[in-house]
């Protein structure tokens, strides 16, 4: 029998409390991009939520969490509970150019083709990856006519079976690779990033991965093609994150809240078919959570991340960005 203790479901009691303080932060006139979790309060199911981060963090890396009514909701009632929700976990983060700090996850009809594109705004598969946070919160709106499954892999089991393997590839690694930033570029930045992909410190290991923007920051000046030796070891670490035995694949509910941990945790989505008709497309609404109880980071981290301090860190900040809530996509 498949292991699913990764599975938490609210009680009618906590989903109760979550209806109530989303009807109050509807009717009052709080600014949402700077909400707290003292704006929502979750008496009973706050608590558990510290719990279920704790396991994000410091435990199995991830967390579903069934299932909110959002069929019996406004879409931005959904958008309001979700943020209140991710409020009790930590800072919310901007997730794009546009200070975005709600995403909305579903097909824009761009293409991994166009070098500013973001993966998430096509229906292709977006290959196991990382996002630019400690913490990533998705929540099911609707799913898709076929495909559009989640799956996830410990880097932490890539990271030994490279080591038992080939730790000479292991090696290549460890040592600083550039990433494309897909032109979102903070100021006074290069257009990529450079960090390794495997990163120790303070005996933890955190990973920051992304092979697609790896590859397309080849295109800039002064970035070298990727040698043999680094294909080589790319190539392993792809073959060992859709290795069967090592991942975990999901579907999605409407209602669903999947939180990961984006040090420890890689996250891919499969391609996927589409409904026609516009109110029944595949959507997802997602959070970037800077938690204050976070791991530490090296100072590495910094190029990519804006800072290393728990709490005040991760997200995409550009010159003028200011942080928004979109209530659509």
């Amino acid at each position: 029998m498949e292991c699913t203790n990764w599975i938490e479901r609210l009680s009618e009691v906590e989903i109760a409390e979550v209806e109530s303080a989303t009807r109050e932060l509807t009717k009052s006139s709080i600014d949402l991009s700077s909400i707290s979790s003292d704006h929502f309060p979750l008496p009973t199911l706050g608590p558990r939520l510290h719990d279920f981060l704790d396991e994000v963090l410091n435990g199995r890396g991830f967390v579903l969490i069934k299932a909110l009514p959002v069929k019996r909701w406004t879409k931005r009632e959904a958008a309001i509970a979700f943020l209140g929700i991710g409020a009790h976990l930590g800072s919310l983060r901007m997730q794009n150019a546009a200070g975005h700090l709600l995403g909305h996850v579903k097909d824009l009809g761009r293409s991994s083709l166009d070098p500013n594109a973001r993966i998430y705004q096509t229906r292709e598969r977006q290959t196991h990856h990382t996002d630019s946070c400690d913490v990533v919160g998705l929540l099911c709106l609707r799913t898709a006519k076929s495909g559009g499954l989640s799956s996830l892999v410990s880097s932490t089991s890539i990271f030994h079976e490279m080591r038992r393997r080939r730790p000479d590839l292991l090696s290549v690694l460890l040592d600083p690779i550039e990433t494309d930033r897909r032109g979102e570029v903070p100021e006074g930045c290069k257009p990529y990033f450079s960090i390794p992909v495997f990163n120790w410190h303070e005996g933890l290991l955190s990973v920051i991965y992304q092979r697609q923007y790896i590859e397309s920051a080849r295109r800039f000046p002064g970035v070298a093609p990727l040698s043999p030796v680094q294909i080589e070891a790319l190539d392993l670490f792809d073959e060992l994150a859709n290795d069967p035995k090592l991942s975990l694949t999901m579907e999605l509910q409407p209602g669903d809240i999947q939180l990961v941990h984006n040090h420890t945790i890689l996250h891919d989505r499969t391609a996927f078919e589409d409904f026609a008709e516009p109110d029944r497309k595949r959507h997802l609404l997602r959070l970037w959570v800077a938690p204050p109880n976070a791991r530490p980071l090296p100072e590495v981290f910094a190029e990519r991340f804006g800072s290393v301090t728990p709490g005040d860190r991760g997200g995409i900040t550009v010159e003028g960005s200011r942080a928004t809530i979109p209530f659509d996509a």
